[in-house]
């Protein structure tokens, strides 16, 4: 055999494992048709987290408004586009690098599974004992007439200029996000949703707090809409009636009387326009669509007919080893159906687990409790047993802890920061769901207080940094220990 294990895919479901393989001697190929690195770190997560951060921070300089604050905060967007593509086009070239330093060899192509112990990448052809799958997953465009109109996440997070006008279908991690850097930037948008709700998976009184925000920015909402077809104009001027009524809405007090005589109600001119129709009649104009319901399987063209494995949207599904039907093939990530969130930090998680699997030196895949967080502004966070199952169970409470109302001067006069702490019959903490600025750090102190089993005395014996939003939350669950 050439190899001991080819990964086909170079994300962190493949790599963060294989430098532990070629520590311990075996010999690793990685295959990556694209950047390496994959997805996360050259059009995601990494691009999003650098492109949201000057937003966050004006949202948090508007909590001094009145108290403080002089001007606004204005982000140029350009000058941001330029930098993030400066720092993000440094990742594949260093983690190349990293890959040399780890002595993992690396293949440049579409790697394609020829047979059990077979992968093809071009004109080369590689034998291997173990082959792991680690492609991830991409962006679904939905089949509709007009779809070549459509950008997808990758097209968004590298855009020259903010589009003045989006029109965001789907609601989930990305269409939220976005629709919170386009609120703070000023701009309109309208959000589509298949269904009833926005972020599903997360705690909807919270989600809802984010929608009452984003509406009173310009951001409106239309739920339970199936998209039917986008139009494009080239050079139209198209009336927009829901942007009309809003204008409208601004111009008139409840005496029908101009509050502002100088408010017009016009229609918009986009360079290029844009007709998104639905099947229920509804109809919204702009200039920028983006498809944001979800994402699927990225396993075309790899071969999987070749070894009788199928896959889904959920991925490829495995065993509790993470093994798939063929004994000697993984799959390890986003592009693994575990039935666990599909985050980049379970996608490590898989990894470094293989890697421990691969040389013998574990059972069963086993999870800690995953925090998961929607990077709207504010954030919403939720770990462990959700308030939702606690609320249809008899075996927990749910604690409200309003600890931004108690400690606004300590969170930068942020009066809302809330969490809903879930505990079982022993007060023991078992799931958390955050509203706040910060609620992936706080979601990550209770992923470590639920995971270590850190009961509510040990907590309240600890002495913390102060002030600090971890140190005024854990301070509040007093109020359970004692029962105050």
């Amino acid at each position: 055999m050439d190899y001991d294990v080819i990964y086909i895919g170079s994300g962190n479901a493949a790599w963060q494992g294989g430098r532990f393989l070629r520590k311990a001697g075996l010999k690793i190929l990685i295959v990556e048709e694209s950047l390496y690195g994959g997805t996360c770190a050259n059009r995601g997560c990494n691009s999003k987290a650098l492109l949201d951060a000057p937003y966050e921070i004006k949202a948090l300089a508007d909590n001094f408004e009145g108290v403080g604050k002089a001007g606004n905060l204005e982000v140029d967007w350009p000058a941001l586009m330029k930098f993030k593509r400066k720092r993000i086009a440094n990742m594949a070239p260093f983690l190349d690098g990293k890959f040399e330093e780890y002595d993992l060899d690396v293949a440049h192509g579409k790697g394609v599974i020829v047979d059990e112990h077979t992968v093809k990448v071009g004109d080369e052809t590689f034998t291997t004992d173990k082959i792991v799958i680690a492609t991830g997953l991409k962006p679904v465009i939905p089949d509709i007439k007009g779809k070549e109109f459509l950008h997808d996440s990758t097209d968004y997070l590298d855009i020259d200029e903010l589009p003045k006008h989006s029109i965001i279908i789907g609601a989930g991690f990305v269409g939220m996000e976005f629709a919170s850097i386009l609120a703070e930037a000023g701009l309109e948008a309208d959000v589509i949703i298949r269904g009833d709700m926005a972020l599903k998976y997360f705690h909807q009184p919270y989600v809802q707090r984010v929608i009452e925000i984003l509406e009173g920015k310009n951001i409106r909402f239309h739920f339970n809409e199936q998209v039917s077809e986008i139009i494009k104009d080239d050079s139209a001027t198209i009336e927009n009636p829901e942007a009309k009524v809003l204008n409208l809405k601004k111009a008139l007090n409840t005496d029908d009387e101009l509050r502002d005589p100088e408010a017009k109600i016009d229609n918009r001119a986009y360079e290029n326009a844009f007709t998104v129709k639905c099947e229920s009649g509804l109809t919204l104009c702009g200039d920028y669509v983006v498809a944001a319901i979800g994402r699927e399987a990225n396993v075309d063209g790899i071969g999987l007919e070749n070894v009788g494995l199928t896959s889904t949207k959920q991925g490829i599904k495995v065993n509790g080893h993470l093994q798939t039907e063929v004994p000697n093939i993984y799959a390890s990530g986003d592009v693994a159906d575990t039935g666990v969130a599909k985050l980049v930090t379970v996608a490590i998680h898989h990894s470094k687990y293989l890697a421990k699997e691969l040389l013998g030196e574990a059972d069963e895949i086993t999870y800690p409790v995953v925090p998961a967080v929607a990077y709207t502004i504010p954030r919403i966070a939720t770990v462990g047993v959700s308030a939702y199952v606690a609320d249809e169970s008899d075996e927990y409470d749910v604690h409200t802890i309003r600890y931004g109302n108690s400690y606004s001067l300590e969170l930068k006069n942020d009066t809302t920061a809330e969490a809903k702490v879930i505990v079982d019959k022993d007060l023991n903490i078992v799931g958390a769901e955050i509203y706040a600025a910060d609620a992936e750090n706080v979601a990550n102190m209770f992923a470590f207080i639920i995971n270590k089993k850190i009961t509510l005395e040990e907590l309240d014996y600890m002495i913390y940094a102060f002030p600090s939003s971890s140190s005024v939350c854990l301070y509040k669950l007093h109020n359970i220990h004692y029962d105050l």
